[in-house]
């Protein structure tokens, strides 16, 4: 295995006695030189298992150090590793199993339960005794294996939300080519240190901060379930200097008292990813004289593909800023001709950090990889300066009387009302105007806020095909299992309305 492949064993000489680990909830740490040790002693103890190169290891955990052991060690033998949402149903964890046909499943005591499940798989523990000497093993050097850059390295399941989940191969040089990247265009440095709440199973959990923050030489404090008090103090404690987080998560943290009493004197930046964030989160930090900003990213790109300095972010809000330094972005509209400025084209990327391929998906990766291209389904827009804008999904947009509505746009007005708590906008079928524009509206405690008042409302910023003909009222929107609100879930409830 070339030197650029195994970083870890050089970062490991360079930084030995430098914290790599911390988990938050017993202050355990371990040193670049103990992760280098523990991912050798895995992949040792999965060759005497029979795991060859192209085999897939499966993970069911919470966030737990086990997901670095497995992922490096897998790196070391040619191995995929494959995280699993232990946030879906047993059917859907089944299937995604059934999908991937893993050799070995590492399952966590804390699902010990559903051992029985996987019958017909070879399984090992995870977060007990015997998984410490599992990763105490001694080392060999049998289990070296010739491995390229574009040989498979991780297998990430998609959310799902909208159809089956599938598996985004990525390979060596994707996840080399996103920390790099990242790194490189974000001005990562030695002394960062992040808090992981975004689960591990998910791009965002390992490969948008964790990887990079790790290859640079960094702390990554592996959190638990997120709260905003807790995860305040964590961000205290360790002097962490920067944070991913989704909206859903900013939500809940901007509302404690220890946020508001807190000054944060480590923090370089806070970044929210995974869906557009309100505009009240921007004002809660601007407020504080806070640096914070918005990225964007997938699965099959990275994540990471945009930069905006905290300066820019104050004054372009809701941009995700510019392509970064090594990869390439354009805009292309229905008519394959790409947009002008301030022109709405599904979002394209290219770039070494791209995804290989979907498992056992021959079509879905043709329609997603043309040309070198990745279309990623997403609609954006950039401006006379060359910031860009997410603007929603493609499938998302509302087309209503011939008119195209672009939900994002009507969520940000709403959420920016001081009695909405939470929104999300949607086309629902209509006969009359083939799709018109749904509001689910969270409010704000004590709060009541009549329809009519609500339409008057977006009248006075949005055009009369924006404005939404339906109003529902909720106690709560539903989220995915990375805390994005599920539009999924919520068309299927207008639907038994």
């Amino acid at each position: 295995m070339s030197w650029e492949l195994d970083w870890l064993e050089n970062r490991a000489r360079l930084s030995p006695n430098k914290d790599a680990i911390i988990d938050e909830k017993t202050n355990k740490a371990w040193t670049f030189k103990e992760l280098n040790k523990r991912a050798n002693s895995t992949a040792s103890w999965l060759h005497t298992q029979g795991v060859k190169k192209g085999d897939r290891i499966a993970l069911l955990s919470p966030n737990h150090i086990s997901y670095f052991d497995l992922l490096f060690a897998c790196g070391k033998i040619g191995a995929i590793f494959v995280p699993l949402n232990w946030r879906l149903s047993m059917h859907e964890i089944k299937e995604i199993v059934k999908d991937c046909t893993p050799v070995l499943l590492g399952i966590h005591k804390q699902f010990e339960g559903i051992c029985q499940q996987f019958n017909n798989l070879n399984t090992f523990f995870i977060g007990d005794a015997s998984y410490e000497e599992l990763v105490s093993s001694p080392i060999t050097d049998c289990f070296r294996e010739e491995i390229s850059e574009n040989d498979p390295l991780a297998m990430i399941y998609t959310g799902g939300t909208t159809g089956k989940p599938k598996g985004v191969v990525l390979s060596h040089q994707s996840i080399l080519w996103n920390a790099i990247n990242t790194i490189v265009s974000w001005s990562l440095a030695e002394d960062d240190v992040t808090v992981n709440y975004m689960p591990m199973f998910h791009t965002g959990g390992l490969n948008a901060l964790s990887i990079p923050i790790l290859m640079n030489g960094g702390t990554v404090v592996i959190g638990e379930s997120f709260s905003g008090k807790k995860a305040v103090e964590s961000m205290s404690r360790y002097r962490c200097t920067t944070i991913l987080l989704v909206p859903t998560m900013y939500h809940m943290l901007i509302q404690t008292d220890e946020f508001q009493n807190n000054e944060f004197p480590f923090m370089k930046i806070f970044i929210s990813g995974a869906a557009p964030c309100p505009f009240q989160i921007y004002n809660a930090f601007q407020k504080k004289r806070l640096a914070f900003k918005e990225g964007y990213g997938l699965t099959e790109a990275g994540p990471n593909n945009f930069y905006i300095s905290p300066e820019d972010a104050q004054v372009k809000r809701g941009s995700v800023g510019k392509p970064m330094l090594f990869n390439s972005i354009k805009l292309v509209k229905t008519d394959g001709c790409e947009s002008e400025p301030n022109e709405v084209g599904e979002l394209l990327i290219k770039g070494k950090h791209g995804f290989s391929f979907y498992w056992n998906h021959e079509q879905a990766t043709r329609e997603a990889i043309r040309d070198g291209w990745i279309h990623t389904g997403d609609l954006a827009k950039r401006d006379e300066q060359g910031f860009y804008y997410i603007v929603g999904r493609k499938k998302d947009m509302i087309i209503t009387g011939g008119e195209n509505v672009y939900p994002l746009e009507v969520e940000q007005w709403l959420a920016a009302h001081p009695a909405i708590d939470e929104v999300a906008v949607l086309g629902l079928p209509d006969e009359k105007w083939g799709e018109i524009v749904a509001a689910f509206i969270v409010l704000k405690q004590t709060y009541t806020l009549p329809d009519e008042e609500l339409k008057m409302y977006c009248k006075s910023k949005l055009g009369r095909y924006k404005i939404p003909k339906l109003f529902i009222h909720l106690e709560e929107l539903p989220k995915t299992h990375v805390g994005k609100i599920d539009k999924k879930k919520l068309k299927e409830m207008s639907i038994q309305m």
